[in-house]
């Protein structure tokens, strides 16, 4: 299991991730709406928007994306996550379970498959928004 800082953009993330490139260097990977499986799920105006992008420099390493959640919207405070990844599903339910304890139940969207693989978000108790993923 590894964790990442993630960061949510409103629309900017390309931009900002080919900024944070230039500041530390790296290898840079953006991924579109329009060229993933995500495509047919989403709706026209989320079709240029970045799907996911990493930003790896040795040890460091940075994800984002833009924001596409279609009832919530971006605010100070929930643009920041941390980003779990495992090939364990067993692991990614067991952690998911643990922070899921007192999270707040309108911002939790428990793991379930997606066309990029296993997909759950949740703001814990103390208000810290994680995002998990899995392999397809």
């Amino acid at each position: 299991m590894n964790i990442t800082p993630f960061l949510l953009f409103d629309g900017s993330c390309d931009e900002a991730m080919r900024f944070y490139q230039q500041c530390f260097g790296g290898d840079l990977a953006i991924s579109i709406v329009r060229d993933t499986p995500m495509r047919d799920a989403l709706p026209p105006e989320h079709q240029d928007k970045v799907a996911h992008a990493r930003l790896h420099n040795g040890p460091m390493e940075l994800a984002a994306a833009d924001w596409m959640h279609p009832t919530r919207n971006p605010t100070i405070g929930n643009t920041v996550a941390l980003y779990l990844q495992s090939d364990s599903s067993f692991d990614l339910r067991t952690v998911f379970d643990r922070l899921a304890d007192g999270a707040n139940p309108d911002l939790l969207d428990d793991l379930r498959a997606t066309p990029i693989g296993t997909y759950g978000h949740l703001a814990d108790r103390f208000g810290v928004h994680w995002f998990f993923r899995g392999e397809a």
